[in-house]
C-alpha cells in the first residue's frame, strides 16, 4: 500500500441494519497498540505487507502477509509491528445479527486465519474501500452488504486451526452423511445403525458431529428430514401431508406436524401455502 485510507460510515440509519460497518481502512502500523478493555465493535485486522505480533486471551501469534484475526467486542488485545514496515487493512462492524452470522460461519474464535496468496481476501478490503470512495452510500447499505460478503469470503477461503478440525471431522463423517441421505425415510434408522456405518464408539461419533455441525447426529437426521419435507411440500403438491410424513421417516402424521411446527414455526399445510 502507498496511500492509507480510513472511512467511518455515518451512523444515520446504518445502526438499524442487521450488520453494519463502523470503520474501514488501511494503515502503516508504527507502534504498539494496546486495548486493555478491547474495542466496542467486532474488529478484523489483516496484514497486507510485513509482519506483526498479536496478543489476545493469553495467546500471542504472528500475523504475516495473508493472515488476519477477528476480535470480538470488548475483548482485551494488543498488537505491534515485527518488521520495519507493517501495513494492515481493517474493518470494524456491529449489528444485532452480527454475532449469529459469525456463529453460523464458524468465525467466532479469535485465532489467526490464513489464506492462499492471491485469493479473494487479499484485496477485498481494498476493493471495498474503492467502492465506498466511488459511491454516495449515505445509509451504509452497500457497505453492509460488502461486509457480509467479506465474511462469506473469509469462510470460503480462510483457514484456521478450528476449520482444519472441522474439515477432518467432515471427512470422517462423510460415509454417514451419505448413508443418511439414502435412509432418512426409514423410521427405524437410529443411532445404532449410524454407529455401525462409521464403526466407531457413539461418544466419538457424537463428538465429531458436534465439532462439524454443532449438534448431535440424531438432531442432524431430524433437520435432514425437515429439509426433505420442505422440498416435498413445495415440489410435490399432489402429496398429502400424511404421505409426506411417511416419505420423510415419521411413523405418524401428528408427530410430523408437531416436529415441523416446532422447527419451522408453521404447520406443514401453512408452509406449503406460502409457495402456492
Amino acid at each position: 500500500m502507498q496511500t492509507y485510507r480510513r472511512f467511518a460510515i455515518p451512523p444515520g440509519q446504518s445502526g438499524q441494519l442487521p450488520l453494519y460497518v463502523e470503520t474501514i481502512g488501511t494503515v502503516r502500523e508504527e507502534r504498539r497498540i494496546a486495548r486493555p478493555t478491547g474495542y466496542p465493535f467486532y474488529h478484523w485486522l489483516q496484514t497486507a505487507s510485513g509482519e506483526g505480533s498479536f496478543a489476545i486471551r493469553d495467546r500471542k501469534f504472528s500475523l504475516p502477509t495473508g493472515f488476519g484475526v477477528l476480535v470480538p467486542p470488548d475483548c482485551p488485545h494488543a498488537y505491534e509491528p515485527l518488521t520495519d514496515v507493517w501495513e494492515t487493512a481493517y474493518l470494524t462492524f456491529g449489528g444485532p445479527a452480527a454475532g449469529a452470522m459469525l456463529l453460523a460461519l464458524g468465525l467466532v474464535e479469535p485465532a489467526p486465519i490464513h489464506w492462499e496468496q492471491g485469493s479473494p481476501p487479499d484485496a477485498y478490503l481494498q476493493d471495498m474501500l474503492d467502492r465506498i470512495e466511488a459511491d454516495d452510500d449515505l445509509f451504509g447499505l452497500e457497505a453492509s452488504a460488502d461486509a457480509y460478503r467479506f465474511l462469506l469470503t473469509l469462510r470460503l477461503h480462510g483457514r484456521s486451526g478450528r476449520q482444519d478440525s472441522v474439515d477432518r471431522a467432515l471427512e470422517k463423517l462423510k460415509p454417514l452423511i451419505e448413508w443418511m441421505e439414502q435412509h432418512f425415510a426409514d423410521p427405524d434408522a437410529g443411532l445404532t445403525d449410524m454407529r455401525h456405518v462409521l464403526d466407531m464408539p457413539a461418544s466419538t461419533m457424537n463428538e465429531l458431529f458436534r465439532r462439524a455441525f454443532g449438534q448431535s447426529p440424531y438432531h442432524y437426521l431430524i433437520d435432514l428430514r425437515m429439509r426433505k419435507a420442505k422440498e416435498m411440500l413445495i415440489g410435490r403438491p399432489q402429496e398429502t401431508v400424511a404421505r409426506i410424513a411417511v416419505l420423510t421417516g415419521f411413523r405418524d402424521a401428528s408427530h410430523f406436524v408437531a416436529t415441523f411446527r416446532r422447527k419451522s414455526g408453521l404447520p406443514p399445510d401453512k408452509f406449503r401455502q406460502l409457495y402456492e
